[in-house]
């Protein structure tokens, strides 16, 4: 486990990360210092990742790890805000990720995690929202280089929002397959269509005007939505996030 100093930024100079895109939901926290431990066991990535979120002023790396293990050690150590963690290490090379996310919210409720991942499977997004989407983040490893999107989603899980990267909603909306007891069979023809716009990442209002309705009955359209798959109201899963994940499944769950 390597620890890293905090890095000095004159706040005048600060990177400013451009606009970005994503399913990102929830309260973002403010241009200030988030506090991050890192799990990557492969070295060329784990310092290249540091070295990227230096250059921000926004992130401050506590710890870099290798494994497992070293993850939840660090993570007692230094009390970061926000883990950005590869979805497999050391010691299984399987999940590790989901593990730490799914173990993370018994321990420390308060710690968002992000998983860095190379899979834009269905099954793979559910299990790290599975427990509930607050604070919790899910990116493709290779798009680690557009910064704007890794610090949005860090920012996101660090104020207790979600964050899903639209690449990782796009690849998944042209994997997913429907199955014939889903529960999407309940949804009518116009709640599809507003659940397909959810699922881009798009506000009530944009998806109004692209819909060309009211915002208002995109509202009903999204209640009707929500009691149809059963998601009920619940402070731990954002129903938000959890409709588009079962659309983009095809499945409940």
């Amino acid at each position: 486990m390597t620890v890293e100093d905090p890095w000095a930024v004159d706040s005048a100079t600060a990177w400013l990360p451009p606009s970005t895109r994503g399913l990102g939901i929830g309260t973002v926290r403010p241009m200030e210092r988030v506090a991050v431990v890192l799990a990557e066991d492969n070295l060329l990535v784990r310092e290249g990742l540091v070295s990227l979120l230096a250059g921000t002023g926004f992130v401050e790396v506590r710890a870099a790890c290798s494994s497992l293990p070293e993850l939840f050690e660090a993570v007692d150590v230094f009390r970061p805000d926000v883990v950005l963690t590869d979805i497999r290490m050391p010691p299984g090379h399987s999940d590790e990720g989901i593990q730490a996310a799914r173990r993370l919210r018994d321990t420390h409720p308060e710690l968002g995690v992000v998983v860095i991942s190379q899979f834009a499977d269905p099954a793979y997004a559910l299990a790290v929202f599975d427990a509930g989407t607050r604070g919790r983040g899910y990116l493709l490893k290779d798009r680690l280089d557009d910064l704007g999107r890794l610090v949005a989603a860090i920012r996101a899980v660090a104020g207790g929002g979600s964050f899903i990267d639209e690449e990782v909603v796009d690849a998944l909306i042209r994997s997913r397959s429907r199955l014939v007891d889903s529960p999407l069979q309940a949804l009518t023809p116009r709640e599809r269509e507003v659940l397909a716009e959810m699922a881009t990442g798009r506000s009530n209002a944009a998806v109004a005007a692209r819909l060309n309705v009211s915002e208002n009955a995109i509202g009903k359209h999204i209640s009707s939505i929500f009691g149809k798959l059963g998601l009920t109201e619940d402070e731990e899963v954002h129903r938000r996030v959890k409709a588009v994940l079962v659309y983009l499944a095809g499945r409940g769950g």
